[in-house]
């Protein structure tokens, strides 16, 4: 079975909450940093493992480390410029579904191999997949428009 590793998870996750922080302060870069710690409560996660992780996406310049008392993280670019599959490889490397599809070549069965095509294409689905998918698509901001119920609550119009 294909599965995330905990810590891509635990990176999409702490994407996803600075997304959802920046959105609801509208603000971006150092103004809307947020520690690690808040991070790991928020989501309930290691706080040891995500600050590994927090400084494993800054390295790859997917998020930008701030110091001193106001500091944390906070996405080096906007929400809608990070996408999953970059979050995963920089956090576990290269995603391959066999081991006949590496960044070494070709491995001693190539020649009578009949399946390292359609895996192929099927490892090159998965990254489209999750090229596909950004961090604003993942980030939850709550409407904060009223709303007016109409008929018992079987209609409802944003003011």
């Amino acid at each position: 079975m294909l599965r995330l590793t905990k810590k891509a998870d635990y990176g999409l996750m702490a994407l996803k909450y600075l997304a959802e922080q920046a959105l609801l302060s509208g603000k971006t870069g150092a103004a809307s940093a947020q520690s690690a710690k808040d991070i790991a409560e928020a989501y309930h996660i290691p706080p040891q493992l995500l600050a590994k992780i927090l400084q494993t996406l800054a390295r790859q310049g997917i998020l930008a480390s701030h110091a001193g008392t106001n500091g944390g993280y906070a996405l080096a670019r906007p929400a809608t410029e990070i996408n999953a599959f970059e979050v995963i490889r920089a956090i576990d490397g290269p995603l391959f579904i066999t081991s006949c599809i590496t960044i070494h070549g070709t491995c001693d069965l190539a020649g009578h191999c009949t399946i390292k095509e359609p895996l192929r294409k099927v490892n090159d689905s998965i990254k489209d997949l999750l090229t596909g998918i950004i961090i604003a698509d993942l980030a939850e901001v709550p409407d904060t428009e009223p709303t007016t119920t109409l008929g018992g609550g079987l209609v409802s119009i944003a003011l």
